[in-house]
């Protein structure tokens, strides 16, 4: 079983420093610098567009994480507190909003410069795996997705009972990802496959993996994620991205089969 360990916040004079921020603001940058190596190193050779819309991304992941954290998770702090709550972006987050809110950001910001996107998905995945994992390790050490009680040998010695956390299993599930994406990397591979392997092999899981959380009927939890006829908002931006995931890839497998001569496909006909 593992300790259920709660960092301290680092003071800086009025400021506090949390774990949580730390690793969630380090996973932003390793991951927007993998990136931008991913499109330098292996395609499509020039890592200037993913590097101007970093910035973008973090401002839209943070606008879309804060909005489904509100309509999807909390509807309650909406009714509390009315609209203001809309405009308080510190007050919660979402991933699979932000990556919501980073995804349309990106497709906005590539159409106003009129470039094209597809090209960079596979470098931007490269970065985004191993960013989100370093992110979701913020989410263990703030212990905010308990799960049910449970003995599994992973299990966290939450007070109250061991259960599972859902910080620390996605992070392991975005550790496994990077490592299958970078072996993956080290040959040519068409275009979107990287990313496609990315968005299937992560929300399968973690639509599987939500049903582990704790729900609202659990009386030794106070602050438990919302649901939505029975399942979480992650678990229907889950069936998007399964759904972007296999166009990729068929995609993918569509241009590698168009990559074969005619002479060998006949010959092993």
């Amino acid at each position: 079983m593992i300790p259920y360990v709660q960092i301290p916040p680092l003071k800086l004079g009025p400021l506090e420093l949390h774990a949580f921020g730390a690793l969630s603001a380090l996973g932003i940058y390793v991951g927007a610098r993998l990136a931008a190596r991913a499109a330098r190193r292996y395609a499509p050779g020039d890592e200037r567009p993913l590097v101007e819309a970093a910035p973008w991304l973090v401002v839209g992941g943070v606008i879309g994480g804060h909005l489904m954290h509100l309509l999807g998770y909390h509807r309650e702090i909406l009714a509390r507190d009315g609209i203001v709550s809309l405009f308080m972006l510190h007050e919660g987050q979402s991933s699979m909003g932000g990556l919501l809110g980073a995804m349309i950001t990106l497709i906005v910001f590539f159409r106003v410069k009129r470039w094209k996107i597809l090209p960079q998905l596979d470098a931007f995945a490269l970065g985004l795996a191993p960013g989100w994992g370093i992110a979701r390790l913020g989410c263990f050490t703030a212990h905010d997705h308990p799960g049910v009680l449970t003995d599994f040998p992973l299990a966290v010695a939450f007070p109250g009972g061991a259960r599972h956390d859902l910080g620390l299993y996605e992070a392991v599930l975005l550790g496994v990802l990077t490592l299958v994406l970078y072996a993956l990397a080290r040959k040519p591979r068409p275009q979107g496959m990287l990313m496609g392997v990315l968005a299937i092999g992560y929300a399968i899981p973690r639509f599987f993996l939500d049903f582990l959380r704790a729900g609202p009927g659990d009386p030794t939890i106070t602050f438990v994620d919302g649901r939505i006829f029975g399942l979480t908002p992650a678990q229907y931006v889950a069936f998007l991205l399964v759904g972007i995931g296999t166009w990729l890839l068929w995609r993918a497998r569509g241009r590698e089969a168009a990559a074969v001569p005619a002479s060998a496909r006949a010959a092993s006909a």
